[in-house]
């Protein structure tokens, strides 16, 4: 008995998990190296499995040089939505950051040996709580959705408008930024104004030697505060989620 199989679908297919597993090369908690490299290939070619169908009528280019080009395309794309999608969920990381700065726990840097780089106590707190949030509500299958509708906007094989990629880049970090200080700023606030209390309680009473006790209320405070910034982060998770969706349909051109 002998098998034959069309050459241009299974180029399609494998083409679409290049894309997919692009995307997971750069977007946490995929980009992880607690997510083993063998795993990631995987799931990308159970994701492409459920493009399949959306690809059936795609030119594929069979010539070396033109599949060699489309290969490329196909990495930049998902490297490009990867990128955006990270820097998005980013925010909330960068806000756990600005909270160890004013809080003073930035002098406790540490090396995480999975994302290879510093972090501080609350930027990785933060991200591993926006990770459990997005898996808890359900967001990553939202995103990765986000990600496998791209394909009926953009199918393998067709050339990206990059026209308004930086718009969507400015856009991306503009909303990095301003998450990030919308959750930090109370928090921030709230600390200044407790150092300004234990500086003006020192000056005025020397005595008190409030010097003394200003690292142990700082640290508390920081703790109080944290813990009731929990209630606003679910739907910080959920603004950027359905934020993501939109910026990965744009840069595939659908609007």
């Amino acid at each position: 008995m002998t098998i034959t199989v069309a050459g241009e679908p299974v180029l399609a297919f494998l083409l679409a998990s290049v894309r997919i597993v692009a995307w997971m090369a750069v977007v946490p908690p995929f980009s992880s190296r607690s997510v083993p490299a063998m795993a990631k290939v995987v799931l990308s070619l159970g994701l492409a499995l459920a493009v399949a169908p959306a690809m059936a009528d795609a030119t594929i280019p069979v010539d070396t040089v033109g599949l060699i080009v489309t290969v490329v395309t196909q990495a930049l794309i998902g490297l490009a939505m990867g990128f955006l999608t990270s820097v998005l969920f980013s925010a909330i990381a960068a806000a756990g950051s600005l909270v160890d700065v004013f809080g003073g726990f930035a002098l406790a840097q540490g090396f995480d040996p999975l994302a290879m780089n510093m972090t501080t106590v609350f930027g990785k707190f933060h991200q591993m709580l926006a990770t459990m949030l997005l898996f808890a509500t359900g967001g990553h299958l939202l995103v990765i959705g986000g990600l496998l509708s791209t394909f009926k906007l953009l199918p393998v094989g067709a050339t990206p408008d990059v026209d308004h990629g930086p718009d969507l880049l400015l856009r991306a970090f503009q909303v990095f930024f301003v998450t990030a200080v919308q959750i930090a700023l109370p928090l921030i606030a709230v600390l200044f104004i407790a150092d300004l209390g234990l500086a003006l309680m020192t000056k005025v009473a020397p005595q008190l030697n409030a010097i003394n006790v200003m690292f142990p209320v700082k640290i508390g405070l920081t703790l109080l505060l944290v813990g009731l910034s929990f209630p606003v982060l679910p739907g910080v998770v959920r603004t950027l989620t359905e934020l993501s969706m939109e910026v990965m349909a744009s840069l595939a051109g659908g609007g």
